[in-house]
């Protein structure tokens, strides 16, 4: 690679990274400065204030979600994060989650997509045994949309489910009402292990007193319907009352402060040492044009402590690069597609990004090794899909392919999964996708998801519109097929972004390249929390 290519791809890949900065900042606002000042007025905290105050002060917050949401919901205003803030930090040097219902997001109601974040929050608790902080301020279920967020498996009763399912496996959970908690929202903070609410400025009930009037004719106000004093002394529906926002959080942090220590999965760890090549040279080696190939070792090299890397072997099966390493002092097994042009021992040229029947068959062997070893498992996406072709059925690729995804799907060991590039079809299957419950899925700014790619998609798109039109009665002359043709690529390539997969919680967040290590590192801390009791069992695999 020249200077002058090293150079351009390190602009652009910067440039995504400041665009995804912007977008954040953006974000961050909520429901805007406006909202933000009326929060103030009150004497409340923002969720993200509130969630700053609480963690510990030199704890860094790996946020979950934060694009969710995203371009949706724009003839009811947006829903900036999907209206709940939430992630990974430390409280009392305890990991733990929090999230945190923002209130000047349609004074926190619940969308369709509040409820998913929601749910896929729960589910990292779950999975990985961390202590859950809900800090609650929600008007309860949007109701315009109601009929996408009440009734379903996967919708707003799910939460509560998980909350008794949780309580029932030990998982801490702790609630502070710190605002409205209404109807079937007021179980959630009350299914907790202890609920703290705010004097005057927070209430729970079932029915607030509108409904309550309109229902049983009985006139009064919230603050004694459901207020502080009410629960705390009264129905003892609440453990705890606090004077303002900074109390109540200061009484969660205390409570954490005497927990005690866990059982742990015992995944190895020895001393973080950096990277021996520098970490912003990812910044040139990711090419511009995605199509250009590039060595997945370079990157590699710059992840892993010390640049240390121990490939399994290295020269079979070479579209996928699979071998030992530690991140920040964590053992892992990484799994990462090659995009460099191969050639096998057998003279056959091999296409980079396309898993052939003797890489499929190696990661199947090395998966199944870190399993019997007790090594997490790192995947690293750039991947067009299987080969195809005459060659490549003949050969079993269907079979090779299955017994993949079969010892990937089985793995007991927690997986994390990086896009960096493409992530197409069912090499996304293949790769820990996220239908195949890795602990954390993130992508970088120059990533893109999709069942395949926009030039193949777009051109089969056209002939699908071209015969539906032919059909009509409509001739279709080049300049019309253009026209078409633009109009589908604009289309597709949008829901290819990044930002249209993290607005629809298909990954947990877009990072900057340089925090892959840190995100690596806190979810296998996190995964460290939950000993694995299942036995690694991968079922029938076709030989």
């Amino acid at each position: 690679m020249t200077d002058l290519e090293f150079n351009k791809n390190e602009d652009s890949l910067r440039l995504l990274i400041s665009e995804m900065k912007r977008k954040h900042a953006i974000i961050a606002l909520g429901g805007g400065k406006n909202k933000i000042e009326k929060q103030h007025k009150k004497g409340k905290l923002t969720a993200r204030e509130r969630i700053d105050f609480l963690k510990d002060k030199e704890a860094e917050f790996l946020e979950i979600g934060a694009f969710v949401g995203e371009g949706m919901y724009k003839e009811y205003g947006g829903c900036p994060s999907g209206g709940v803030v939430a992630g990974i930090t430390y409280i009392k040097k305890r990991q733990c989650i929090i999230i945190a219902n923002d209130a000047t997001v349609k004074a926190g109601s619940w969308f369709p997509i509040t409820g998913k974040k929601n749910l896929r929050i729960q589910e990292i608790a779950m999975e990985n045994r961390l202590p859950i902080i809900y800090l609650v301020d929600s008007a309860g279920v949007f109701l315009p949309m109601q009929d996408e967020i009440f009734p379903d498996k996967e919708h707003f009763g799910r939460i509560f489910r998980n909350n008794a399912r949780m309580s029932s496996l030990g998982i801490i959970q702790i609630s502070a009402i710190m605002g409205s908690c209404v109807a079937g929202g007021a179980y959630l903070p009350i299914m907790s292990d202890e609920a703290l609410i705010v004097d005057k400025t927070a209430s729970i009930f079932l029915a607030g007193s509108y409904l309550v009037k309109a229902a049983i004719g009985e006139n009064i106000d919230n603050e004694t319907l459901g207020g502080a004093t009410t629960h705390c002394e009264i129905s003892g529906v609440t453990d705890y009352k606090a004077k303002n926002d900074k109390d109540a959080l200061n009484k969660i942090r205390n409570i954490m402060d005497k927990i005690g220590s866990y059982e742990k999965a015992g995944f190895n760890r020895k001393e973080s040492i950096p990277p021996n090549k520098d970490q912003k040279e990812i910044y040139g080696i990711i090419p511009k044009d995605r199509t250009k190939p590039y060595n997945i070792k370079d990157i590699i090299a710059r992840l892993v402590d010390k640049s240390e890397f121990e490939e399994y072997k290295e020269e079979y099966g070479k579209s996928i690069v699979c071998g030992y390493a530690r991140i920040d002092g964590w053992a892992v097994g990484i799994v990462a597609n090659q995009r460099t042009i191969i050639k096998n021992k057998k003279g056959e040229m091999q296409i980079g990004g396309v898993i052939y029947s003797d890489s499929a068959d190696k990661s199947t062997r090395f998966i199944s090794n870190c399993n019997q070893k007790k090594i997490p498992l790192v995947f690293l996406q750039d991947v067009t899909g299987f080969m195809v072709g005459s060659r490549s059925e003949h050969g079993g690729i269907i079979k090779d392919g299955a017994k993949m995804v079969n010892a990937m799907a089985n793995s007991v060991v927690p997986k994390f999964t990086v896009i960096i590039g493409n992530s197409y079809g069912a090499g996304n299957y293949a790769m820990c996708g996220k239908a195949y419950d890795p602990r954390l899925i993130v992508a970088w700014p120059t990533a893109n998801l999709a069942v395949m790619g926009g030039e193949q998609a777009a051109k089969v798109l056209l002939e699908i519109e071209k015969s539906s039109l032919k059909s009509k009665g409509e001739l279709i002359n080049e300049k019309k097929e253009k026209e078409l043709l633009k109009t589908i690529k604009t289309k597709y390539k949008k829901q290819t972004s990044p930002y249209y997969a993290a607005a629809n919680l298909w990954i947990d967040a877009i990072i900057d390249p340089l925090e892959t290590r840190k995100i690596i590192s806190t979810g296998i801390e996190a995964a460290n929390h939950a000993p694995i009791k299942e036995k690694y069992n991968p079922g029938i695999i076709q030989t």
